[in-house]
């Protein structure tokens, strides 16, 4: 029997695997994480407990997804800002133009050796105009799944198929179990 206390979690590598897949696709790539005491966020954006962050190429600066955090410098407001986000506090990641992405559930933080890492000092950060917007909206609320097979349930039923997004539609995500 294998020992699975001691296997890392693949939050991290699913994490970097759809932020690949968004920026491979043109997509926007969005974070949506739920903020505690762990979280190095403005505070000021958070809404419900929760923040949603736009980790596009135009709106980050040093961008590092690590297994234990996420790192990143980002202007919110026009004010230059270092982002830390432990990993097991992401709730979504997804792509802003579709909705497509994948949903986690909230766990304990995993024991590691990992220190959060120290606040650097902040100088030069590309600014894009969709980032304040972006960490403003409500957190999503519906997730459409990343795969393109049709694959049966239990019951042998097909699942729905992920909703065509109306055109000027805002998306939304939807929890999939």
């Amino acid at each position: 029997m294998i020992d699975t206390t001691d296997t890392p979690s693949t939050r991290p590598y699913l994490i970097r695997a759809l932020y690949e897949w968004c920026t491979d696709n043109g997509f926007t790539p969005y974070l949506a994480v739920a903020v505690d005491e762990s979280v190095r966020v403005p505070r000021e954006y958070v809404k419900d407990g929760q923040i949603v962050l736009n980790l596009g190429l135009e709106a980050t600066s040093a961008l590092q997804l690590g297994n234990d955090f996420i790192e990143f410098k980002a202007r919110f407001g026009g004010t230059a800002r270092e982002i830390v986000v432990p990993v097991h506090r992401v709730s979504a990641i997804y792509a802003r133009e579709n909705g497509q992405g994948m949903a986690f559930p909230l766990s304990a933080p995993q024991p590691s050796k990992a220190v959060a890492p120290v606040t650097k000092n902040l100088t030069s950060v590309p600014v894009d105009a969709d980032t304040d917007a972006a960490e403003r909206q409500s957190p999503p609320t519906q997730l459409s799944s990343v795969e393109s097979g049709q694959r049966s349930d239990k019951t042998g039923q097909k699942p729905n198929p992920p909703r065509t997004p109306t055109p000027g539609a805002r998306p939304a995500l939807t929890r999939v179990k």
